[in-house]
């Protein structure tokens, strides 16, 4: 079958302050939306590329792609969202200043605060209903522990792990969006594969209000629900690097096409994930021993070579569901790449590709050059600065005008991407139907499944199907946008 992808990117709000007084993120998070509340009359709504864009809890901006069923899609409609996000941000900071506020605002593409709060970068992927759950989380979890040595988004993180894994204020539901971090732990700091390890409680788990799992098993499916389950991987990082982007969804695509085509694969569930999600994150080799529910030990590398190997098999069948075969043959060669690089210790050859390589070259540069340490503000300031999306401070888009980070869409397909939703799924008519409906005027609500006019007609279409890019009854309503209802028609 094809599959469905999509990726839910929350946004971090900061404020350099000036000579007044200083915002909170509440503050900017109003100026940040109030074109989009201007032209959707909410800070929830969909857009005419198919993609929602709302403000989340904790004042954090998320944009969640539209549903893509090529990877090379997902990839332009991510890039997109940072576009769009850009472009709010210097909005808002000319209403700042419009409005006689000094200080700058800042949209920070990055999973975690400086007061340690951690916030998402979500990935959906939709799977057949009758596949076993129970089966396919547990073949896929070991590998969203260890992904992260190919595709974590590096952070200066307590060396310690802590002794007490049980979740932080379990007694308080924890906001979407916000969660606290492990308890203090003993050691100093070193630079590790991600911090988003660190908020992690559970494998598999519905009740994310109480604590975060790898997996999100609450079934939504924003689809034909006899037929359809949404995957919801909430444990990865959110990318710069469209290159990591694109191994990060495609590697785990790949994974669940395996399960899901029915290849045998032994059984490699861990004793403790959570424990070895914290662990690997502090090991850049890869030589971290994970000890198997089996009792098998095995390292990072050797059990991410075990899934690369059936990945590998999966590609070669034709059998993947990435939608587009050259990108299913870079996943596999920059997923073989990554851990060569790592087994040799020489990471050159993936240093424009990989969030958490491109990162560490700059930070190891910095410590060189200077007398400062991990803990030095200065570091601090160069990590924020990698993940910040302001043009004037902003990092990231230099990296890729100089060629020290690598694209995978052009400028062009992104461009498009912002104003277009992907034409080969149900996104395509949710698109449409949000432009006409905005050029004509008319009040309409929309979600992921529903389109609705709201009129003394109330009427509505049903897309349960997200590989339909064409629906009759939806043309026939977008149709009819450009003249008012009649009471009398049928």
């Amino acid at each position: 079958m094809k599959r469905i992808f999509g990726i839910e990117t929350e946004y971090g709000i900061a404020f350099t302050q000036g000579e007044q007084r200083r915002l909170g993120p509440e503050e900017i998070a109003r100026f940040l939306f109030r074109p989009v509340v201007d032209w959707g009359r909410s800070s929830n709504v969909f857009l005419p590329n198919g993609a929602r864009l709302y403000l989340d809890v904790g004042s954090h901006p998320e944009y969640a792609t539209a549903e893509c069923d090529a990877l090379p899609d997902l990839i332009a409609q991510d890039a997109a969202g940072d576009v769009l996000m850009t472009d709010l941000l210097a909005r808002a900071q000319q209403a700042l200043e419009a409005d006689g506020l000094d200080g700058r605002a800042h949209l920070v593409k990055n999973n975690t605060d400086s007061a340690g709060n951690s916030y998402g970068a979500h990935e959906n992927f939709l799977v057949r209903r009758t596949m076993d759950f129970t089966h396919l989380t547990s073949v896929l979890l070991p590998f969203l522990v260890t992904r992260q040595l190919l595709v974590g988004a590096g952070a200066i993180i307590p060396q310690g792990i802590a002794a007490d894994l049980r979740p932080a204020e379990s007694n308080r539901a924890i906001p979407h969006g916000a969660q606290t971090t492990a308890p203090p732990r003993p050691g100093g700091l070193v630079y590790g594969l991600s911090s988003r390890s660190d908020v992690m409680w559970e494998g598999v788990s519905s009740a994310t209000t109480r604590s975060r799992p790898i997996i999100n098993a609450r079934d939504e499916p924003h689809a034909d629900a006899e037929k359809y389950r949404r995957l919801h991987v909430i444990v990865g990082d959110s990318s710069m690097a469209q290159t990591t982007t694109e191994l990060k969804v495609g590697s785990a695509a790949l994974v669940l096409d395996l399960i899901e085509t029915g290849v045998p694969i032994e059984d490699l569930s861990l004793q403790n994930p959570i424990r070895d999600i914290r662990a690997v994150a502090r090991d850049l080799t890869g030589q971290h021993r994970l000890t198997l529910a089996s009792g098998r030990s095995l390292t990072v590398i050797e059990l991410l070579g075990i899934y690369l190997e059936h990945a590998a098999r999966v590609v070669d069948a034709g059998d993947h569901c990435l939608g587009d075969d050259d990108s299913a043959a870079r996943v596999i060669d920059l997923w073989t790449r990554m851990l060569q690089a790592v087994e040799s210790g020489d990471l050159s050859a993936v240093d424009t590709e990989i969030d958490w390589v491109i990162k560490k070259k700059l930070v190891d540069r910095y410590l060189q050059r200077s007398e400062a340490g991990l803990a030095d503000p200065r570091i601090a300031r160069l990590d924020f600065a990698f993940h910040d999306l302001t043009p004037e401070t902003g990092m990231f888009p230099k990296l890729q005008a100089a060629g020290l980070a690598r694209r995978v869409c052009t400028p062009e397909e992104v461009s498009s991407a912002v104003e277009n939703p992907p034409a080969t799924t149900r996104a395509a008519i949710r698109g449409r139907f949000v432009a006409a409906a905005h050029e004509a005027g008319r009040d309409f609500t929309v979600d992921w499944v529903h389109l609705r006019l709201n009129d003394q007609m109330q009427r509505a279409v049903v897309l349960r199907d997200p590989f339909a890019s064409e629906n009759e009854q939806a043309e026939a309503l977008i149709a009819g946008l450009d003249r008012p209802p009649s009471p009398y028609s049928a």
